[in-house]
């Protein structure tokens, strides 16, 4: 190598010792160095004496500028002679001993790891080798080594691997020289290919000569043994080799964990479940864990190690390694296909329906043993790796080809096809000469009836509790058994009401010692049927029932629970409840509930048609959903609590005779028997929007629970609606959902389930309430065949549990997903609205089409009528912009629903600005894209199997006419040059927080890639970021730092991106409503509820009215002053109400104690989200993210 020159003007001073030395070594190296190795040796031992007396040396050796390493390094390259060499060794010890990683970084960068691994390759040619020089060239690689990233490729190219294993043959007694030689060996094994070639050597079998049981002697040296196994055995090849010594290395733990009592051992503890944990990512070496009775081993060790919590480590990789290790199952279901059907009419051939349906039997869902993604399941290095995957796949999904980012100019269909559309356009062309402006009900379309469905209904009533439903009662005639009596028809039902329209009640004291059952039928409410069910016998003449109306509806009066005689005003009640947070920013319907009437219910669900004709109502939705006047708080996660859960679920394998599985409710059986025997709960799910597709008792209060796929899906596993009877008071029930599919929820970061109590509701509380403990979100044994994981193998389903502990004897309860909000709920909250239209209104509701199970799909038009009938008026009504609206496109998304709810509520409201708001626009309002998923209980799909968010590109008239008419009302007004001003869609999303908005921009869309576009290219009106902007500024729940305004590959077929690329509508969004809660502004640490996201609703129109204001002031001058009051009132608010960082969003999550393990499979996520994923946010905040590393399992 070239000679170095010594640097004498900087780096090192020129009055120092060690650079004369340093000089005169630059003279000897080369031919005089051979010819005289005594100089040498002496002048590199007075420098290593100056190095280790004189800590200024070493800073002057390694200081910036100096060359001293090169000459020291040149030295060491070119000398034959063994002290020497020893001397060098030595001094590069003490250099790099201390000094941290920069000292090493300047030794690698100087060429010294190569001169090193040659002078090994060299000294082990000699006959013997010095034993001396071995240990301080280890030594020295041993601190070098991790800092040089090529240092294994370099080893092996140099033929060192070989040597150094051989040392360690030769030496196994030597501990002095095998501790660094291990050390070297450790790092030589962090590379795969190295891992493969030195396990070929015999090195696992050698480690596992060294590694022993428990002894107080050399643990140093079985640390770095373990350590160095456990990175050899990442390599599945040296894995499959070690599965002989599984039952070795388990007793190895035991006998550490016996004699370890004061647990200083913990590491080395810790290395032999690593060493395990990845001979377990082999199915072979599974088999040979659980052949070798490691479940039991680690399940016991790791129950004794619980009441030490320094020992966590150890209790979660023991629980990661016992998880991966239980056995896979399939669902306990005959197939993994929706256990309805429909047959639709046209089934495009390769489509998912088509290959769902061409399957052969039994395949569906095959469990598959692949262990092509175990490694991804089973460590947590690699899930981070998968993270930042995923990051890159998000930016690739970025749209990137600008020519897609720009509207289009060309309409895709001819005018004459759209003209059938102008039907539902009649205030274009209205002139309204004969129209009777007194009359308040004039210029409203009533929609047409759909047909009746002729099927027998139960609906909640007190005669009798059945054993099957006991809040359910059929109509028909007294039945003082159970014995099968005929169901009457729909249309014969009657609900007795008193002259004022009220149902006719009387509040009866309860005898004393009458059970809570008795209290229970006297307080739901009677039905009578007029001539209807059997007659004679027994005394039975025609039936007579009274209505008896649970006490808060009862106008407005609140009967106190248990006070047979005592009442009090509503508004008393609702004080005494907790006034804090009662007062609505929306029209307040806590009370009364203006929009909601059973009578009514029961008529809107007659004609709602299911696949599986439902012949049932739930009680919450026949009833009604009073918003509880309480803050409902983020729930905070108990430590240890999914460790808790996790090992409840292992005990099923170690003690099976523990387990009843009893199931005691399936749909699959036609007949769908319920267990009563007084020892099992009892389920039910069969009515409106309802999900829950088996029940299995699994331990005496702990239950599984299998949700239904999508119709004609064999997938989409996450709303669920079910009921609950037959508990016991205070005792402790779990219920797990064991088929979620998504690879983390909000049911890790403080969300909880939604329980509606029948007793509570008759107690004058009919609300759902947050409830449940010991929530938390994991992934569980039971095995996700390809086919229903879109062909990516070696899937596992997720675990949702809860626990429950119910309050109420003979209750009935009611679960859910989220609050629900049925088809009949909309139509009956449509009916409502229609009766609140006053003479200032324009409202007319058409059927926009009928859908593939028979509903109508309704249309809404909205906007203020004209002050009078002359030219100039009619010309100001006719051009008002357009807003249009939709909603609940996903059915598990009822949030949004709640949302449009509130939307309608405030445009059909009679204050001021709800006013303003009507004359400033004209609104087109589809409030539910998919009324059969909703109907039939589904998370995602229609009846098409397919998500209609994304068909929007090229919807079917066949397969997607809600869409497909939807974009032609669009169309329609892109064709006659109205677009509308805004568009947008309400969804939910079930992994972020807040309230936030979705858009589209070309420029931020470019900003986000790597293209190259010109200004020109790129010129963009910012108006779409105004309506964020406002409702970042007025709405409480809304956080303008979780919008996007990114456009992406996957969502090009999405409502908003549609409208936006084919309509040309610059404001076309999707607004998110979480199912959580919020982590910013007012509602910061509160879940959300049906009172917030009515007010967002609300908010939304209130921001529209700003907006009309902002894009054209001068229309609005005259109702000016009731926005700038608006404006001062909302601006007030937030000062008062909010702290500096409401608007900003905060990105990290609470951070729990206990470290969770998700095992994330994003790559799965793609279309399981509605058009939510914003690629930078990754579904999660950055916290959440990170709770997923070293984490129990």
């Amino acid at each position: 190598m070239n000679k170095p020159k010594m640097t004498t003007d900087k780096g090192v001073p020129s009055n120092s010792r060690v650079l004369m030395l340093l000089g005169q070594l630059e003279k000897l190296n080369g031919e005089s160095m051979l010819a005289d190795p005594e100089i040498t040796r002496q002048i590199t031992a007075k420098i290593l004496h100056l190095i280790q007396t004189q800590e200024k040396t070493r800073k002057d050796i390694m200081s910036k500028g100096s060359s001293g390493m090169e000459v020291i390094l040149a030295t060491l390259e070119n000398t034959r002679d063994l002290q020497t060499i020893l001397n060098i060794l030595y001094i590069l010890n003490e250099l790099l001993t201390v000094g941290g990683g920069r000292r090493i970084g300047v030794f690698v960068s100087k060429g010294g790891t190569g001169i090193l691994l040659q002078l090994v390759l060299s000294a082990s040619k000699e006959s013997p080798p010095s034993e001396e020089v071995m240990l301080q060239l280890h030594s020295v690689l041993a601190k070098v080594g991790p800092k040089d990233r090529k240092f294994g490729v370099k080893a092996r190219l140099n033929g060192a691997l070989n040597v150094t294993v051989n040392l360690l043959k030769q030496n196994l007694q030597n501990h002095k020289l095998l501790l660094p030689c291990l050390l070297v060996l450790r790092v030589y094994s962090s590379n795969s290919v190295n891992a493969v070639s030195l396990g070929k050597n015999g090195v696992v079998e050698l480690m596992l000569k060294i590694i022993g049981p428990y002894s107080k002697k050399n643990t140093s040296l079985l640390k770095v043994s373990l350590d160095t196994l456990g990175a050899l055995l990442k390599s599945k090849t040296n894995a499959r080799r070690a599965v002989v010594h599984v039952p070795v290395l388990l007793y190895i733990y035991q006998d550490w964990h016996r004699n370890d009592t004061f647990h200083r051992h913990m590491l080395i503890r810790k290395g032999v479940l690593g060493c395990l944990k990845n001979i377990t990512n082999s199915k072979l070496g599974r088999k040979a864990f659980i052949d070798a009775d490691g479940m039991r081993i680690l399940y016991n060790t790791s129950t004794e190690c619980l009441p030490v919590r320094t020992l966590d480590p150890l209790i979660n990789t023991s629980s990661l390694i016992m998880r991966k290790c239980f056995p896979k199952n399939r669902l306990p279901l005959p197939t993994i296909k929706s256990v309805f059907h429909h047959q639709l009419l046209h089934v495009p051939a390769g489509g998912p329906v088509a290959q769902l349906y061409n399957q052969p039997p039994g395949v569906d869902d095959v469990v598959d043993d692949s262990d092509d993604n175990e490694d991804a399941e089973a460590e947590n290095d690699t899930e981070n790796e998968e993270e930042e995957k995923n990051n890159h796949a998000g930016n690739d999904d970025i749209e990137t080809d600008i020519n897609k980012l720009r509207p289009k100019e060309t309409h895709s269909r001819p005018f004459e096809e759209l003209k059938i559309y102008e039907r539902f356009f009649m205030e274009l062309s209205e002139d309204f000469q004969v129209f009777n402006f007194d009359n308040p009900k004039r210029g409203v379309t009533a929609t047409p009836a759909a047909p009746k469905s002729h099927r027998p209904i139960i609906v909640p009533t007190s005669q009798a509790l059945p054993p099957k439903h006991p809040t359910a009662a059929i109509l028909q005639g007294e039945c003082p058994h159970p014995a099968p009596v005929p169901r009457l028809d729909l249309d014969t039902i009657n609900i007795t009401k008193d002259q004022d329209g009220c149902c006719d009640h009387t509040h009866t004291r309860p005898h004393p010692g009458a059970g809570l059952e008795q209290e229970l039928v006297q307080g739901l409410e009677r039905v009578s049927l007029d001539g209807a069910g059997p007659r004679g016998g027994g005394g039975g003449g025609g039936v007579n029932r009274h209505n008896r109306q649970p006490p808060l509806l009862a106008g407005g009066v609140a009967a106190r629970p248990g006070g047979g005689g005592q009442e009090m005003l509503a508004e008393e009640w609702a004080e005494e409840e907790g006034g804090e947070g009662a007062v609505l920013e929306v029209p307040d319907t806590a009370l009364l509930l203006p929009l909601h009437d059973p009578d009514l219910y029961v008529e809107m669900v007659k004609s709602t048609r299911s696949v599986p004709q439902y012949s049932e109502v739930a009680y919450p939705d026949y009833f009604g959903h009073v918003a509880p006047t309480f803050r409902e708080h983020i729930l905070e996660r108990v430590y240890g609590v999914q460790r808790t859960k996790i090992f409840q679920d292992i005990e099923r394998l170690i003690h099976p005779n523990d387990i009843l599985d009893k199931v005691v409710y399936d749909l699959d059986i036609q007949s769908c028997p319920v267990v009563d025997d007084g020892e099992s709960l009892k389920f039910n799910s069969q009515f409106e929007s309802g999900n829950l597709r088996k029940a299995v008792q699994v331990r005496k209060f702990e239950y599984d629970l299998v949700l239904n796929s999508d119709i004609n899906s064999n997938h989409y596993h996450q709303w669920f609606y079910f009921e609950v009877s037959g508990m016991r008071v205070g005792a402790p029930y779990r219920f797990n959902i064991i088929n979620c599919e998504k690879s983390n929820s909000q049911f890790n970061y403080g969300m909880q389930v939604l329980m509606y109590s029948v007793q509570e509701a008759i107690s004058g509380r009919p609300r759902w309430i947050r409830t449940g403990t010991d929530i938390c979100y994991y992934k569980n044994h039971f095995s996700r065949s390809s086919i229903a994981a879109g062909g990516q193998k070696g899937k596992s389903y997720y675990t949702m549990t809860f626990s429950m502990i119910f309050n109420h004897k003979d209750d009935v309860c009611y679960f859910a997903y989220h609050y629900p909000y049925t088809y009949s709920t909309l139509k009956m909250h449509l009916q409502k609205l229609e009766a609140l239209r006053t003479p200032q209104i324009y409202m007319r509701q058409d059927v926009l089409c009928e859908t593939l199970g028979g509903n109508s799909c309704p249309l809404l038009t909205i906007t203020a009528m004209p002050e009078s009938t002359s030219n100039d008026q009619i010309c100001l009504f006719r051009n008002r912009p357009l807003v249009f609206l939709s909603a609940r496109v996903h059915p598990g998304e009822t949030n949004a629903s709640w949302v449009m709810k509130g939307t309608l509520e405030f445009l059909m409201g009679s204050s001021p600005l709800a006013q303003s708001l009507r004359e400033a626009y004209i609104f087109k309002i589809v409030p539910m894209l998919n009324p059969d998923g909703v109907v039939n209980g589904n998370h995602r799909c229609s009846l098409s199997g397919e998500d209609l968010n994304r068909q929007w590109q090229s919807p079917s008239p066949e397969l997607h006419p809600t869409i497909y008419h939807t974009k032609s009302l669009l169309q329609y007004l892109a064709a006659i040059q109205r677009a509308p001003l805004v568009f947008c869609d309400y969804h939910g999303h079930s992994r972020k927080k807040n309230v936030f908005m979705y858009g589209c921009s070309l420029k931020e869309t470019v900003w986000e890639t790597n293209i190259s576009a010109t200004s020109c290219e790129l010129h963009e009106d910012l108006g779409y970021r105004t309506l964020p902007k406002i409702l970042s500024q007025m709405a409480p729940a809304f956080s303008m730092a979780s919008c996007s305004f990114v456009v992406e590959r996957s969502k090009e077929a999405t409502a908003r991106v549609v409208v936006w690329r084919e309509i040309g509508v610059q404001r076309s969004y999707t607004m998110e409503s979480t199912l959580c809660g919020c982590d910013q502004g007012k509602y910061k640490g509160l879940q959300i509820g049906t009172r917030e996201l009515e007010e967002m609703g609300a908010q939304f129109c209130v921001a529209l009215l700003r907006l009309k204001r902002l894009t054209s002031p001068l229309e609005l001058r005259k109702r000016a002053h009731l926005l700038d009051v608006e404006s001062d009132l909302m601006e007030t608010r937030c000062k008062v109400s909010s702290n500096p960082s409401t608007y900003v969003l905060e990105d990290e999550e609470h951070t729990f104690m206990e470290e969770v393990d998700y095992s994330a499979e994003s790559g799965d996520e793609a279309d399981n989200d509605p058009d939510t994923a914003d690629p930078h946010d990754n579904h999660l905040s950055d916290s959440e993210s990170n709770n997923h590393r070293d984490s129990l399992t």
